[in-house]
């Protein structure tokens, strides 16, 4: 049996969806175009994200450079610790994935480190996976693109590994631009880099590849979300923690699960099923879908819990395309210390309340002549300190890794009692994050069939088909004339300009026989073929055939146009658009 990888892969190529880059000059690996066909299905899964996420739940887009200053992922942690472990053969040269090589020997080899995957490697004896020869000692490779800003190199930037952080760092905008209200949210769609080992898996695992992400804000101490009840009934297939170990997946409704408290909570359960619902809306199959929760060893350090989606490959197996994680606050305090800027949001109460305030009041005084540059950092510092933090004879602090010694008189300290009328909080954040890349092929290999059905006027064995649903297929309706004549080019074109119009794409195909145009338009999942004949003529009615039943209704030329938009978009039955034929 055909593998179904190849399959797929070989008409991404031929018809226009995918092609290899740089293959004028021998191409490379981790990088892959998109024919036009493949650009327009990608855009048409992008825009129905949006319509999830900035449509229909209010989280404005932003677009950020895809390159950052340094500062940017020293806060975030990449340029210390976004790196794989990597590997590289001492006869060959090539070089791989140190983890990716023992997994087949060990559990959870992404947990260990570099000096533990070489003695991993050594005492089983891992040879080269392309020549055999012996494997070099595990390394951490960091994984980001760097590059310099300016002339001379004077600042250093790196290409973005995600799209998130420019959503973090401009945190403050987005703050005053949702009116200090949370929730809210920002999203991004967009190109982000990661200088992948070996990228040995098509378009599975790119170099460079699309995000679509957002980051929601929300008050830490409330996770419920107003919209959960609307999506408590959706079953999703999950593979918890407690699933992974006994080695089997659960379907289960979602308010089940968070009463359980295998999701953490209401928001993070409300995203699954909102990424469940784009999902199964773009065509994956329902039954190659799951939601595998992080188990705690591989689960980052920051997240209060974290889940992935994953389809079913037949090739790759269960493949991750989206990760659904809170965040907690994490994001927003490394920022906030890298950039020495508050990153908060006051919450007002609906009434005042009085509270007991510890207050301390430093000495400027005293500190600016001492100090000097560092009196504002430590006058900070006094300020946060707990009341048994000054009991001693002087105060201790370490200042930038200085430690410093304050005499006590420098400071005065009290206990007041205030009427507040809310509090400055620093919000949690959930974040969907979507890999379209990955999603998009498996758009493809979900949605591609090989029948042996014939139709009339048919001339090839076999009938390849992608069932992609209407609203993502490319092409979106094919208008044929029965034959290349002028008095039926004539209406054709008319029904084109007309599709046209309403926002279809639509293409218009004369060259040879009936059946092999329906064939061409099958292979490429137009949903809609529409065939001018001499009828038309004589009673201005067109013939739509169904790209999956094969089945053909008589309907009026007049009104075609709203009549394909209606059953793409607005859920009209095949059978309601016309008369059988």
């Amino acid at each position: 049996m055909a593998d179904k990888y190849e399959q797929v892969i070989e008409l991404a190529k031929r018809r226009g969806f995918l092609w290899n880059s740089f293959e004028l000059y021998g191409g490379t690996a981790g990088f892959y175009d998109y024919g036009p066909l493949g650009a327009m299905l990608k855009r048409r899964v992008e825009n129905i994200w949006r319509d999830i996420f900035v449509i229909n739940e209010g989280y404005y887009e932003i677009e950020a450079p895809t390159i950052g200053i340094e500062d940017i992922f020293i806060a975030s942690g990449h340029v210390g610790g976004f790196s794989d472990p990597l590997t590289e053969c001492q006869k060959c040269n090539e070089a791989f994935r140190a983890d990716h090589l023992v997994k087949d020997i060990m559990d959870n080899p992404d947990t260990l480190s570099a000096d533990e995957l070489t003695d991993v490697i050594n005492k089983n004896s891992v040879k080269c996976p392309e020549c055999g020869g012996k494997l070099g000692k595990v390394y951490e490779f960091n994984l980001m693109f760097k590059t310099s800003i300016g002339p001379g190199g004077k600042r250093a930037g790196y290409l973005r590994p995600e799209t998130a952080q420019g959503m973090f760092v401009d945190f403050p905008r987005l703050v005053k631009f949702y009116r200090d209200r949370l929730p809210f949210g920002a999203t991004q769609i967009g190109k982000a880099y990661r200088n992948e080992i070996s990228p040995r898996q098509g378009v599975i695992r790119l170099r460079e590849f699309t995000q679509a992400e957002a980051e929601i804000f929300i008050d830490p101490r409330d996770k419920t979300h107003p919209g959960f009840r609307e999506i408590g009934d959706i079953i999703l297939n999950l593979y918890s923690r407690e699933g992974q170990d006994a080695g089997e997946s659960t379907r289960m409704q979602i308010k089940e699960a968070v009463e359980k408290g295998i999701i953490a909570h209401e928001f993070l359960g409300y995203c699954l099923a909102r990424t469940y619902q784009f999902l199964v809306r773009v065509g994956v199959s329902p039954d190659k879908l799951r939601f595998r929760q992080h188990m705690s060893d591989e689960m980052a350090h920051y997240a209060a819990d974290c889940w992935d989606a994953e389809i079913e490959s037949e090739r790759f197996g269960w493949v991750e395309v989206v990760g659904i994680a809170d965040r907690t606050d994490y994001d927003l305090k490394a920022h906030a210390k890298q950039s020495e800027t508050e990153l908060t949001v006051y919450i007002p109460y609906d009434k005042p309340k009085k509270v007991e305030r510890f207050i301390v009041k430093p000495n400027m005084g005293i500190l600016g002549p001492k100090f000097k540059g560092k009196a504002g950092k430590i006058a900070s510092a006094l300020k946060a300190l707990k009341p048994q933090e000054l009991a001693g004879d002087v105060i201790r602090l370490e200042i930038d890794g200085e430690p410093i010694t304050i005499e006590k008189d420098t400071v005065t300290y009290e206990s007041v009692s205030e009427e507040v009328h809310g509090e400055t909080i620093i919000p949690h954040v959930i974040e969907p994050s979507f890999g379209i890349d990955r999603i998009t092929y498996s758009l493809l290999e979900h949605s591609y069939y090989e029948e042996e059905a014939k139709e009339e006027g048919e001339d090839e064995e076999t009938r390849i088909v992608l069932r992609l649903p209407p609203e993502v297929a490319p092409v979106q309706a094919a208008v044929l004339p029965l034959l290349t004549r002028e008095e039926l080019i004539k209406p054709a074109n008319e029904i084109v300009k007309n599709l046209r119009k309403a926002g279809i794409l639509v293409s218009f195909d004369d060259s040879g026989t009936i059946g092999r145009r329906y064939r061409r338009n099958d292979e490429i999942g137009t949903p809609y073929s529409i065939t001018v004949d001499y009828d038309t003529l004589k009673d201005g009615t067109v013939t739509i055939r169904d790209r999956d039943t094969m089945k053909q209704v008589r309907a009026a030329m007049s009104g075609i146009a709203e009549n394909i938009y209606d059953m793409i978009y607005r859920g009209k039955s095949f059978e309601d658009a016309g008369k059988k034929v």
